[in-house]
């Protein structure tokens, strides 16, 4: 499935959160994380956010969809993705 994360959280917690999803997605926007994922990867990621995040405070949303959106991007694109075929 493919997945987009956006996340609202604490300035404290802002780097921990962006190096945890680095690690399993790729960057589009500052707090904006997308790729594709199995159903475990994405329970090991709302693991290791529910980790890091304070659920008082902080807000992650996770949107997933069945395959790869279309975007149309206008302006600076700040972390171009290129697909390897």
């Amino acid at each position: 499935m493919y997945v987009i994360i956006v996340y609202d959280v604490n300035v404290s917690r802002v780097n921990k959160v962006k190096k945890f999803l680095r690690q399993h997605l790729n960057w589009v926007q500052n707090s904006v994380f997308e790729g594709e994922v199995t159903n475990a990867e994405l329970e090991r990621i709302k693991d290791g956010l529910l980790n890091i995040i304070d659920e008082n405070e902080d807000s992650i949303i996770i949107y997933k969809l069945k395959s790869k959106p279309s975007r149309e991007i206008y302006g600076i694109e700040k972390n171009p993705i290129d697909d390897i075929i």
